[in-house]
């Protein structure tokens, strides 16, 4: 029996366990072995078979131009030690699947930009903030997240209060909520890219949102 593929998940250093695990069991139940990528364990750089960039704190906004927010919690180190890690893999030419922040840092990875606070940049909205899958989203059907999840409409969790801007180098915004709020993007071109910003380790029961893993693992 061939081994694993191992994945390495990005994840922080001074919290976010529960995240952690359940990234883990997913990766297992699609196949892949799962290792931790801390700053405090950062592990062997270049081992890896594909990387999940995964969800935790806001990213730093002098890293895409815009002055620093007082009152966000940030993780400058997190910051450097995952966008290293997203140059090895575009050097590798490894598959890669950006969680929540992780969809946020790579976009920024690729030369795009964020909105610090989504709250300041739609007006208006209802919160945001659930683990349960109530938001409703579209994916655009020509697109790579379209043939994973196999879905035009879904409904997803919601955990972050940053989002996409203007895209990145070779990404597209290929779902969306209600809002025009960016909800996945990916790149067509070469290697194995996709983002989506909600937590599809929260949903272990449906088949489509685990799919992605499983695509994830496959490309490795």
């Amino acid at each position: 029996m061939s081994a694993r593929p191992l994945v390495g998940v990005t994840a922080s250093a001074r919290g976010g366990r529960w995240m952690w695990w359940a990234n883990r069991i997913a990766i297992w139940r699609a196949g892949g072995q799962a290792r931790r990528i801390t700053v405090d364990d950062p592990g062997p750089p270049d081992d890896i078979d594909a990387l999940l960039v995964g969800g935790g704190d806001d990213i730093d906004a002098e890293l895409y131009g815009l002055d620093l927010r007082l009152g966000l919690r940030i993780d400058k180190e997190r910051d450097r030690l995952e966008l290293d890690r997203l140059e090895r893999a575009h050097a590798r030419g490894l598959p890669v699947l950006g969680v929540c922040r992780g969809a946020q840092i790579l976009n920024v990875f690729r030369g795009g930009t964020l909105h610090p606070d989504i709250y300041e940049a739609y007006g208006r909205l209802p919160p945001q903030r659930t683990v349960l899958p109530r938001k409703r989203i579209t994916i655009v059907e020509d697109s790579r997240l379209y043939r994973v999840m196999g879905l035009r409409r879904c409904r997803v969790n919601s955990l972050h209060h940053q989002s996409i801007d203007k895209l990145g180098q070779d990404l597209r915004a290929v779902a969306r909520d209600k809002y025009r709020i960016v909800q996945g993007i990916d790149c067509e071109s070469g290697q194995f890219v996709l983002g989506v910003q909600w937590h599809p380790e929260f949903v272990p029961l449906n088949s489509h949102h685990q799919a992605l893993y499983k695509a994830l693992v496959r490309s490795a």
